[in-house]
């Protein structure tokens, strides 16, 4: 089959696409033939060298994917051949066909075509399992998400939405406040010209945000925790603003 692999870190210029050996289902696992792929930022950060695999992971790219069952392995009974999928991979999703634990298999939802699957396992688990069952945001509760308009960022609009949270988020232009407004948020900031605590303690009656979904790290750790209400929930979920900051421990207690 063909996949999609880099041998040296670098550009786009590093992709290679070659021939390896066809997957094969292990006891536990099911092999799918794959329609679609998501494309998400450790992606790109592995292809740049950034980002490291787990180990043992396949040296192929892609953490996610949709497509059609076509082989299952001993003890596998939760899915058949046949049966359109998506999955969230530890890699090996850029490739015709890739092996994947059944416990990281999800069904098609309803009402999504099997090419949109393939790109919304990778963000829905990354919301569910952080926004609500790390954080345990709930109903009534104001959620803060940080880069509204991305992949992630608009899955926990929508979401928290739909849970009747209060959603805030920040965004660096007008036409990425207004998409996430059209999804659900409550509370639009632009990161570029506004301060968002103050934005968002102004929006809240001075309460803050009960939990913060954040991808940038130490640039904004100081700011995320000023912003938070009392017994208030910080996610870090990414560090693209780097992974050293500065804490007053007064203001942490504070909270």
């Amino acid at each position: 089959m063909r996949a999609v692999i880099v041998d040296e870190p670098g550009g786009v210029e590093s992709l290679d696409v070659v021939e390896v050996d066809d997957p094969v289902a292990g006891p536990g696992e099911v092999v799918i033939d794959v329609a679609a792929v998501g494309v998400n930022r450790a992606d790109l950060l592995q292809r740049q060298g950034r980002y490291d695999p787990p180990p043992g992971a396949s040296r192929i790219l892609g953490l996610e994917c949709s497509g059609t069952v076509a082989a299952v392995g001993d003890g596998v009974e939760r899915w058949t051949v046949g049966t359109q999928v998506c999955a969230l991979l530890s890699g090996g999703g850029y490739a015709e066909k890739v092996a994947v634990p059944e416990g990281q298999v999800a069904a098609v939802p309803a009402g999504v075509d099997l090419v949109e699957a393939g790109g919304v396992v990778e963000v829905a688990a990354t919301v569910w399992s952080n926004v609500f069952m790390v954080a345990g945001l709930q109903p009534a509760e104001t959620l803060l998400v940080h880069g509204g308009a991305g992949g992630v960022g608009t899955m926990a609009v929508q979401l928290a939405h739909a849970l009747g949270a209060r959603v805030a988020i920040t965004a660096g232009s007008t036409r990425k406040l207004d998409a996430c407004r059209e999804l659900g948020a409550d509370i639009a900031i632009n990161y570029h010209d506004q301060d968002f605590v103050r934005e968002l303690r102004s929006a809240t009656d001075g309460h803050g945000a009960d939990v913060i979904l954040d991808n940038m790290g130490a640039q904004y750790l100081t700011r995320n925790v000023a912003a938070l209400a009392p017994n208030g929930r910080l996610v870090v979920i990414g560090l693209q603003g780097g992974t050293k900051g500065e804490l007053d421990l007064g203001v942490l207690l504070g909270k």
